[in-house]
């Protein structure tokens, strides 16, 4: 499956701190339990690149087929 391809999938979004000063983003779904822990730099690359990608979406004419379908964020 490439970043473009569309799925019925849905699943649960955590970010937060651990207790160890790593940043986590946990993905929980059907079969799905990935716990991925960076350290704070990764971590702020990370966002910077959804930033970006935000911005490129913008560009490209907003939200596309789903209308933000494909995960939900807690």
């Amino acid at each position: 499956m490439s970043i473009n391809s569309q799925s019925d999938v849905a699943a649960n979004l955590q970010i937060g701190p651990t207790d160890q000063g790593m940043v986590r983003i946990y993905v929980e779904g059907d079969g799905i339990d990935l716990p991925l822990d960076f350290d704070p730099d990764e971590a702020a690359e990370i966002a910077e690149e959804l930033l970006a990608a935000v911005e490129t979406a913008r560009a490209m004419g907003g939200r596309g087929p789903g209308k933000g379908k494909g995960g939900k964020r807690r």
